[in-house]
This record gives structure tokens, sequence and C-alpha cells, in this order.
């Protein structure tokens, strides 16, 4: 009886940590191909702000972090940097600087969705038409999925 419970304690263990680590890795392995070089210094030269990603934000941890200089145009976002790897990241643009989740959720009906972050060693998200990022001046990244708070960078 022993036995039993023990393989069935050990298998329940493993199978957690493979379902886990699949989440974590997931996202990296189906990634598409980060920009390029010459893509950010494209839209680095279009930018109208720049800001910085940093770790040392209120609700970044070991998992959820940001690293990097932000260029904001009017036609697109891109990120010269890293970002923590995780499913359905999203990027949104908010009024006033946000760092913790709690004050994600309390101005989200403020903030506008732009996109979906897809690459997490630079990326390069376009801006819908409708969006004119001058109205804001901070961009944040989010996990949609688990509702986590990644990191932002206040650009004017």
């Amino acid at each position: 009886m022993k036995t039993l419970l023990r393989h069935l304690v050990t298998h329940a263990i493993a199978i957690a940590l493979g379902f886990a680590g699949g989440i974590y890795l997931l996202p990296i392995l189906t990634a598409p191909e980060a920009p390029s070089a010459t893509q950010l210094q494209h839209h680095a030269g279009r930018a109208d702000f720049t800001g910085q990603f940093r770790r040392d934000l209120k609700d970044s941890d070991a998992l959820h972090w940001g690293e990097g200089t932000l260029h904001v145009g009017r036609h697109a976002i891109a990120l010269e940097g890293r970002i923590a790897p995780g499913p359905d990241y999203r990027l949104y643009l908010s009024p006033e600087f946000i760092e913790t989740e709690a004050d994600f959720k309390r101005l989200k009906p403020t903030l506008v969705h732009v996109g979906h972050v897809r690459t997490f060693d630079n990326f390069v998200v376009e801006l819908p038409p409708d969006i004119d990022p001058a109205h804001y001046t901070t961009a944040i990244v989010w996990c949609e999925s688990f509702g986590q708070f990644i990191t932002a960078a206040q650009y004017r």
C-alpha cells in the first residue's frame, strides 16, 4: 500500500512539473523569429518617444520582468531588449504609469489594447491606425491568461 501511494504521489508531482514546464517552454518553442537589428533600427529612427523596461518595478520578479529600450512611434512600438517568456502576452497603453497588478486591474477601463507580444528577445507591435500613442504615457506588457503584470515603461 505504501509503495502504491508513493508511486501515485511521485507520478502526480512529475505530471505537475511537466505541465508547468510545458506552460513555460511552449511560448518559447512556438515564438516567431525576433525582429532583426535592421527592423529595430527602422522603428527606433521613426520613434516619437522612448522609455525603459526595468526589472526593479514593484510587481516584477524572477519570472515576470522586462528590460531594454522601448521605442514608441505613430505606427509601431518596438523593444530593443528582453522580456521574461510566457504565454498570451498583450501590450497595453495607459494614461498613467502602472507597475503593479492591482493598478493594472484598477485602470484597465482606461487602457487601450495595442496587440499581442509574440517574441521575447526584442519585439515590434504594429499600432492600429485609431490609436495615437501621444494620448498615453506608459506601455504595459500583461499576461492575459494568468492575469499577471510583466513590465511597464513610461515613455512620456
